[in-house]
């Protein structure tokens, strides 16, 4: 009889299914958690960075006699300065470390220096003199592509053409519609900073708030020309990242600076800084018409959807597909033609944010339904349902969804489920103006609204998407106890909890201790696109059962859920790679190809009251259902959800980094708003545990889908409360007022 592996008959507390604490939540609470911008080292020095105050031109001349002047300063450094290649990003290599003979954005890097003391960094970063011959700007993503090249080879970082069936089909109710998407900033918790530390191999350590360590390590290296070995990053305390530090920002710099100087450095930016030093959700010019039949069937979809990518790709690739390959929303139609750019411009730099592309296309595919609706003369929801997607359909794209996807159920729970109270039995600190007492309700009309959205997890396009773990199971004082080993990002999600519940389940022990997260393992790939439950969570799950085989290989056929008796001196240590299903890159023509891996769902229902006179809007529900596959941690789903909608009601009504010129207007959180509070309203969320048969524990992606849906659903129930077309976001007061 083959032996019980170990850990199966053993029940422990804080597995899989539950929500143990967290352990890093009562620290957070206190204030006693420590950051990235914590980093202390005796001896270190500060670094600061110069950074040009145009959005395009050249550099004719930089002088930094005065700067070396400064008492207290050891280095100031220029491009010239960059050991290695001055260029790097995420997929292009386009974006250099340091400015050679022109700046493409508000805010590039130019010069570097380092202090004893922050406020003498500042000082000499002032003596700096830096002539620039200012060119005028590319800002108009629509005409982008016919302007001056920014780059060799011209404005376009990639098109994404998507093609099926009859292009040109021809429908009985056809509507049209142009949309834009301002650019949301992810406005983090924790500023860019970390602490780089020069090591007696010539090489150097560095201590960084991040999302990808790897990604990170290579990028590093080749710009101080040193192999990655020597270049060993560690995570650092992260105060929210939600794609904004995914790319490079003070990492290069405080390494350049460590390496110059032989003194730890470190580098923090402060807040209006930080709106410069990384890349910003990026915003879009929609164009839609869409075709139906007199029951409302979708016939067609056509759209022309511009990205701007701002000065450097990022991610811009990524969007781009994303966009196209969901820009018709989780909808069955047989007929679709979609073309998506990204384009280079002086704007600030954009990339990853939480919603990558989706985002985008819902806001203007949801608004169309909306639309559609009404030329109709049928209910929003009604319409939606006649064309929702099911386990089965087909993707633009030619793929089949061969998991759940309950879209006309969740309409139909955020429909059915009670609405808030009427805008009179509302206490007046509950009305749009009511806090500050500009109204007393007079002029407040009720709205309701409804959106659902689609988003692909994890990586996609044939991306070899894999993730590391290492899993070490010993007896320590009579106990078993398991060490758990990644290089996956802990941003803030709450993926160290995860992890933990994985090994208490799969080993069946109490004690699980995770290491700090560094490239001394593996890869674990980005803390990005919902992946890292899934795909981290799997090679944890993966590693785990590795070591069971060396539990019952050292058992030899006795009983092994006694694991203090079977191990006794023994140390079973076991390192997995573990890859998702392949996917394929897309035509280039057709746009057609199994790209993605998994889908993921949600749906919003919104109420709004809205004072017409005055222009403002009070959120009063934002009910929520979405298909997690299964809820490894519910309590953690739940604040996925509540949090993913805020950031959608966000972009909804009020967060926007205003440009003009290609100048940032708002830099700072006096005048870029997010909600607070008092923003936010109670949410009813209805979780549905579906399981996709082809992930670990039927696991479904959480944390996008919820800002996908919420932002378009806002919007429609102002629409429905004020009778507006609104067709930008974040919707203003003067759009509201007419003034």
């Amino acid at each position: 009889m083959t032996p019980t592996p170990a850990g199966l008959t053993s029940a422990v507390s804080g597995g899989i299914g539950e929500s143990p604490q967290r352990p890093d939540g009562t620290l957070k609470v206190r204030g006693e958690f420590a950051f990235a911008s914590d980093l202390w080292h005796e001896d270190m020095i500060w670094g600061a960075t110069l950074r040009s105050p145009h959005p395009y031109a050249r550099i004719t001349s930089v002088d930094l006699t005065d700067a070396l002047k400064v008492p207290g300063v050891h280095a100031v450094l220029t491009h010239r300065d960059v050991p290695g290649r001055n260029l790097y990003g995420l997929e292009h290599k386009d974006q250099p470390v340091l400015a050679e003979d022109v700046v493409r954005y508000q805010g590039e890097p130019v010069a570097l220096v380092g202090a004893d003391h922050p406020e003498t960094a500042l000082r000499a970063i002032k003596r700096i003199h830096v002539e620039y011959e200012e060119l005028t700007p590319v800002v108009d993503v629509e005409t982008a592509l016919q302007d001056i090249a920014l780059h060799p080879g011209g404005n376009l970082v990639r098109h994404v053409p998507v093609r099926r069936g009859d292009p040109s089909a021809t429908a009985d109710v056809v509507v049209t519609g142009r949309y834009e998407v301002g650019m949301q900033d992810q406005a983090f918790l924790g500023p860019e900073s970390g602490l780089a530390v020069p090591a007696e191999d010539g090489g150097v350590d560095l201590y960084v708030a991040t999302q990808w360590l790897h990604v990170d390590q290579a990028q590093v290296a080749s710009a101080l020309g040193l192999p990655p070995e020597r270049v060993r990053l560690t995570l650092s305390g992260v105060g929210g990242a939600f794609g904004g530090r995914e790319d490079l920002s003070m990492q290069v710099h405080a390494c350049l600076l460590a390496l110059h100087t032989g003194k730890p450095t470190k580098m923090v930016y402060n807040r209006e800084e930080s709106f410069f030093g990384h890349v910003h959700r990026h915003p879009a010019v929609l164009h839609y018409e869409h075709g139906a039949d007199r029951s409302g069937k979708l016939v067609y979809v056509r759209a022309k959807i511009h990205l701007d990518g701002g000065a450097y790709a990022s991610s811009t690739p990524a969007v781009v597909a994303n966009a196209a390959t969901l820009g018709v929303g989780p909808y069955n139609v047989d007929n679709v033609s979609i073309d998506a750019w990204g384009v280079y411009t002086n704007n600030p730099p954009c990339g990853a944010m939480r919603g990558f592309g989706a985002v985008q296309a819902a806001f203007a595919y949801e608004s169309q339904m909306d639309r559609l609706a009404e030329a109709l003369g049928v209910d929003p929801v009604a319409v939606r349902l006649t064309n929702a997607m099911a386990e089965g359909s087909v993707m633009p794209t030619g793929q089949v969804v061969d998991s759940a996807a309950p879209v006309a159920r969740l309409l139909e729970l955020v429909r059915d489920r009670p609405l808030p109270p009427p805008p009179g039995a509302l206490d007046l600190r509950e009305v749009p103006g009511g806090v500050g007492n500009t109204t007393h309700g007079e002029g407040v009309v009720r709205g309701v609204g409804y959106a659902v959205g689609i988003k692909n997890v994890c990586f996609s396009e044939g991306y070899d998407d894999y993730s590391t773990a290492r899993v070490r199971l010993q007896v320590v004082n009579g106990e078993a106890v398991a060490l758990a080993h990644t290089a996956a990002c802990e941003v803030g999600q709450g993926l160290v909890t995860v992890v933990q519940q994985i090994v208490r389940t799969e080993l069946g022990v109490e004690r699980v201790t995770v290491l700090p997260m560094d490239t001394a393992i593996g890869n674990g790939g980005s803390t990005s696109a919902s992946r890292q439950t899934y795909v981290t969570g799997g090679a944890v799950k993966a590693a785990c059962a590795a070591v069971r085989d060396g539990v019952l290989r050292l058992a030899g056929g006795r009983d092994a859920t006694d694991l203090v008796a079977v191990l006794g001196d023994e140390v079973v240590d076991e390192t997995v790679e573990w890859r998702h299903r392949a996917t394929e890159p897309i035509d280039p023509v057709t746009g057609q190809g199994d790209a993605h891996v998994q889908y993921g769902f949600a749906a919003h229902r919104a109420v709004v009251d809205v004072d017409v006179e005055l222009g403002l809007v009070k959120v009063v529900g934002l009910d929520c259902a979405q298909d997690v596959g299964r809820a490894l941690n519910p309590q953690a789903v739940l604040g996925q959800i509540q949090g993913g909608s805020a950031q959608g009601l966000g972009l909804a009504v009020m967060e926007e980094i205003r440009t003009a010129g290609g100048r940032v207007r708002n830099p700072s959180f006096t005048d870029y708003l997010i909600p607070t509070a008092l923003d936010v309203p109670a949410m009813g969320i209805d979780v549905l545990e579906l399981a996709d048969p082809h992930a670990p524990y039927g696991v479904r992606g959480v944390g996008e889908p919820p800002t996908i849906s919420s932002t378009p659903a806002i919007v429609a129930a102002i629409r429905a409360a004020t009778g507006l077309a609104l067709t930008r976001v974040p919707v203003r007061p003067e759009h509201l007022t007419g003034t």
